[in-house]
């Protein structure tokens, strides 16, 4: 049954290859760029979202005998998700952004636009699927069949409505698959590099963006240890991450590793490779996809960084807060950082790691 579809395409192969195969499967579909912020991205490195990447999407799109519109969200992304990354920043947090835009911005604002245009759907070029769930009419979020390229992880924040109203067309192929997919349909897009990193950052990385919105993250301050002694000083707790070596400039007996950041007193506290691992973890804006909150601990799957393992662990469910558990103990994880909650291939529900200076009563 032919249904309108929205699909965000960014000018990569993977959104091209979603609004493809919609195309060809019958769907009315209309393809819309976001206008984000250009990053002047160095040599071989590709920006998504600019005007080099909506200009190969109207030409997938004309290809395809699909409309093409570009919304200027670049207002927008500036406020709702540059803004936020600059400041959790100078909290010393190390936010993903990634889940942020998708959230507000692709099945967001652009989904509001899409119901407003009569679409039943917004589509996107990520590694994740959807099934259905014989209990309620909330669609199950699950793992792309690429592992690889296994995106779920930024989209574990979508609401039930958000996901009743999201389709992942690549989600059951692999990327090789993809491109093999563009290459036949002789889409221009089909051997195009995949984009690096953060798309609004340019060549000075995230430090340059940091340093020039909030100054105030780039104070010096006392590099100490777990009891408290000054080691050295650091030049911005922005700069640090927990289990980070490089960058410390402190001289000691064995090697010295960040072990976390105190942004009350704007103190990095570094320590041995021992002290880098921990067996708990404090989670706060915790969601669970089926709205349902755990009366008891669970046993299950966290992964705490996109590229990161899953690994076992117990959630103890506190409202919108849980303690995760460890059942070994793993490296600690900068406050701010999605951990994800899986089961096999479902994923179940996530939240952000609490800063230091927020304790759960």
């Amino acid at each position: 049954m032919s249904r309108r579809v929205v699909v965000a395409m960014s000018g990569g192969v993977d959104s091209s290859v979603a609004a493809a195969l919609l195309h060809t499967q019958g769907n009315e579909v209309i393809g819309v760029g976001l206008r984000f912020p250009d990053a002047a991205k160095t040599e071989g490195q590709v920006a998504c979202c600019g005007i080099a990447g909506m200009e190969d999407a109207r030409q997938v799109s004309a290809q395809l005998g699909i409309p093409f519109y570009v919304l200027d969200y670049r207002e927008v992304f500036e406020r709702e998700v540059i803004e936020p990354f600059c400041r959790a920043y100078a909290r010393g947090e190390t936010p993903n952004p990634c889940i942020l835009c998708n959230k507000r911005l692709k099945f967001g604002r652009l989904l509001g636009a899409a119901l407003a245009l009569g679409a039943e759907f917004v589509a996107t070029g990520h590694y994740a699927r959807l099934g259905a769930d014989s209990d309620t009419d909330h669609p199950w979020l699950l793992k792309g069949s690429d592992r690889e390229h296994d995106q779920s992880y930024f989209l574990y924040a979508l609401t039930p409505y958000q996901r009743a109203h999201a389709l992942f067309p690549v989600g059951d192929l692999t990327k090789s698959q993809v491109r093999a997919t563009a290459a036949r349909l002789g889409l221009p897009v089909a051997d195009k590099p995949g984009s690096q990193d953060i798309c609004f950052v340019g060549p000075g990385g995230y430090r340059s963006l940091v340093a020039a919105r909030e100054p105030a993250a780039w104070r010096t301050g006392p590099i100490i240890d777990s009891a408290g002694r000054v080691l050295g000083q650091h030049r911005g707790i922005a700069g640090f991450t927990p289990g980070q070596r490089k960058g410390l400039g402190v001289t000691a007996r064995e090697p010295l590793y960040v072990i976390a950041l105190d942004p009350s007193h704007n103190a990095i506290i570094a320590g041995p490779e021992e002290e880098t691992l921990t067996q708990t973890l404090l989670l706060q804006d915790v969601q669970w996809l089926d709205g349902v909150l755990p009366s008891r601990p669970v046993c299950l799957t966290v992964k705490a960084r996109y590229r990161g393992p899953e690994v076992l662990a117990e959630v103890h469910s506190q409202g919108t807060y849980a303690r995760v558990y460890y059942a070994t103990p793993q490296p600690r994880v900068a406050p701010g950082q999605a951990v994800v909650f899986y089961q096999a291939d479902r994923v179940l529900g996530g939240g952000t790691v609490q800063t230091p200076t927020q304790v759960l009563s």
